[in-house]
């Protein structure tokens, strides 16, 4: 592909490849230290001597691409402060860490809960010495006290707490997500056990976020509704822990979701509006520079006044290259900005690159430049707004192919009708933010008439009422889709191979078009020969007991949870949709189940079973039942000890203890999750 050409985007892929092995073994720092070093020793000789040679040599772009992939593990490990001394978890033993006289710094603010109030928090002191590193704080709602803001310094004694596991298959991995964002413990505790200490220091984040408070008060004072203001607070500030569930749930379904998430889009249109805003000073002496150096100081306030997220941040540094390519009139490529963007903001922010919004942003700009083009191709309307609309739809259509692959592996949802709310909105989003920067600036300045705050809270109402229209239409929305990653690499190689066609359509890209095509029929075969194994599952659910017994295609659910829920749970829907599930039946708990040649006996409440009917491989205690476990152990000889989320952890706690004196493995799935049998 010539896109290969560019050194830059090789240079890319080779950082990116670097920073997926560090994320998959564990490196020694001092090791890939070492190897960096002489690595960059070897590429500075092999330049020095590709300089002095006429006929050119593989050898310096091999040093340069092994350089930069080892570049790529060595900075996600210098971004671990694990790997350091003043680290928390290296200052004291698992047995000490267990809790501790802990001051720490408000970091970020994070969306709340039912019950609780979320934050991370910069630890600043253990235990009297001074440490490092990153926790989250989960704070019970109180309603008579002030939330906790950036910037404040807290103290409190508390345990650590890890962060659990999925206990189920196919859920969603908390644990994972924040170990990218080098988060290992969290703190759970009341409002009323943290004391604040008085501090004068203050960050770059706090001062953001008090301009972000201070704005969303002077918004408050003109009576936006809750849902106005939110949106509000997203489209122009970058915040959108504010917004309810059912508006959330409303855009995402509607296809519009990407709306409510400063990205290139938003950024782009402020670009613009910057740009003609600063028209004049190109007028000065030196003022193309020092337009420049306005516009790149307005867009990163911008990005951390919106708080640095990886959209932002990854839509600011590549406007950043082109405010700049643009007012110095020189052409710049797209694929060269996007990696440049990238390389630049992967350097700084490596595990960026497992952000979900950072990818699908990525892929959605890539999909646009590269599939766009050939879509408005198909026709050319000679009407200017019959065009208009026709560039927004192929814009539409050419990102929604970008992202329809990893949407559907992390959503398993496709909105059929993404391209009516696209349609309607895009048109009007530059109206939208011009309008709403203007609202911000007279609300800060407490110079906005309410007429004109009154209409652009009812364009935001409108707003908000055509997506939850375009959402309520359910026969569109394609919900729990099984999509694995094979699926995604190979959809992805189909969407290259159809591309690679309809540009140049010659024998070598059919070829390529027609192996993608095996490789899609192979991965169907593939996933379909592994949704035909069968096997039984002791779910984890708080309070309840939940069993699934998988046969081929189709599941039969026993549970305690009442008939009407049973089928709908959380817990039962992702497992279907990982395992392509199509039909599901409801059942009654049983005494004994039978499977693949093993038998496994539940022992509800009565806590009565019969010693003489048969010996079981595995034992199911569930709804605490009173048995003496030694007993029953002695009687039974099982294998294995299950016990639910149905039992009192006081009860677990004991069987455990006979467990490990009887010398028989124990599985409670609070703590080791769903028991599998396959």
């Amino acid at each position: 592909m010539k896109l290969l050409n560019f050194t830059i985007i090789k240079l890319t892929l080779c950082l990116i490849i670097g920073i997926i092995l560090a994320s998959a073994f564990t490196v020694s720092l001092i090791f890939i230290f070492a190897l960096t070093l002489g690595l960059l020793t070897l590429l500075g000789l092999t330049l020095l001597i590709a300089k002095k040679q006429i006929d050119k040599t593989v050898w310096f772009g091999c040093s340069a691409f092994l350089t930069t992939i080892c570049i790529g593990v060595l900075i996600v490990q210098l971004h671990d402060q694990q790997q350091f001394k003043a680290h928390y978890t290296q200052q004291f033993s698992k047995e000490t860490i267990s809790e501790g006289q802990i001051i720490f710094r408000i970091r970020e603010i994070l969306k709340p809960t039912a019950y609780h109030d979320k934050y991370v928090v910069s630890l600043l002191k253990f235990n009297g010495q001074t440490v490092t590193g990153k926790l989250l704080l989960n704070v019970s709602k109180d309603s008579t006290k002030n939330k906790f803001e950036v910037d404040d310094v807290l103290y409190i004694s508390s345990p650590l707490e890890t962060i659990s596991s999925p206990q189920n298959p196919y859920q969603f991995n908390y644990r994972r997500y924040l170990e990218k964002q080098y988060i290992h413990h969290q703190i759970t505790t009341k409002r009323s056990s943290i004391f604040k200490i008085q501090s004068e220091t203050q960050t770059l984040f706090g001062y953001a976020d008090r301009i972000r408070t201070s704005i969303d008060k002077r918004l408050k004072a003109y009576h936006f509704r809750p849902d106005e203001l939110a949106i509000i607070n997203a489209l122009l500030l970058g915040q959108r822990k504010d917004i309810s569930k059912e508006i959330f749930d409303n855009y995402s379904h509607a296809g519009a979701i990407h709306i409510l998430a400063v990205s290139g889009l938003h950024v782009g249109i402020i670009l613009l509006i910057l740009n003609m805003a600063f028209k004049p000073i190109e007028r000065l002496k030196h003022g193309r520079y020092i337009k420049i150096a306005m516009l790149l100081m307005c867009l990163w306030s911008f990005a951390i006044i919106a708080g640095m997220s990886a959209s932002v941040t990854r839509a600011v540094a590549m406007f950043t290259v082109v405010a700049i390519g643009m007012n110095l009139k020189r052409p710049t490529n797209i694929f060269n900005t996007l990696a440049i963007s990238m390389f630049i903001l992967l350097l700084f922010k490596p595990m960026f690159l497992f952000d979900v919004g950072f990818q699908m942003s990525y892929l959605a700009v890539i999909a646009i430049v590269s599939i766009q083009p050939l879509f408005k191709k198909l026709w050319t309307p000679k009407h200017k707004t019959i065009n208009y609309f026709w560039e927004i739809f192929t814009v539409t259509i050419a990102a929604q192919i970008g992202v329809l692959p990893i949407s559907l592996y992390y959503f398993h949802q496709f909105p059929g009708l993404f391209f009516i709310s696209n349609l309607v909105i895009i048109p009007f989003l530059g109206f939208i933010l011009g309008v709403g920067i203007i609202v911000i600036l007279l609300a800060v300045l407490n110079i906005l008439p309410q007429f004109i705050a009154d209409i652009y809270g009812g364009i935001i109402s409108s707003m908000n009422h055509f997506i939850g229209w375009i959402s309520q239409q359910e026969s569109f929305l394609f919900k729990n889709i099984s999509f694995g990653i094979t699926f995604v690499i190979v959809s992805y190689v189909l969407v290259i191979a159809l591309f690679t066609y309809f540009k140049k359509p010659k024998h070598l890209q059919l070829a390529f078009v027609l192996i993608a095509i095996l490789c899609v029929q192979a991965a169907l075969m593939i996933d379909k020969r592994q949704s035909q194994s069968d096997e039984i599952v002791v779910f984890h659910k708080t309070k309840h007991s939940l069993i699934g017994i998988k046969q081929n295609e189709s599941l039969t659910v026993a549970s305690s949870i009442d008939s009407i829920d049973k089928l709908n749970n959380t817990i039962i829907k992702n497992y279907m949709v990982g395992q392509s599930i199509d039909k599901i039946n409801a059942a009654e708990l049983r005494s004994v189940y039978s499977f693949a040649n093993k038998k496994m006996l539940v022992i509800d409440s009565l806590g009565i079973y019969n010693v003489k009917s048969f010996l079981p491989d595995y034992v199911l205690l569930r709804n605490s039942p009173k048995i003496n476990l030694k007993r029953l152990i002695d009687s039974l000889h099982p294998k294995l000890i299950i016990a639910d989320g149905s039992n009192y952890r006081s009860y677990a706690k004991r069987w455990e203890t006979t467990c490990r004196q009887q010398k028989i493995p124990f599985h409670l799935t609070s703590e080791k999750g769903a028991f599998i049998l396959k």
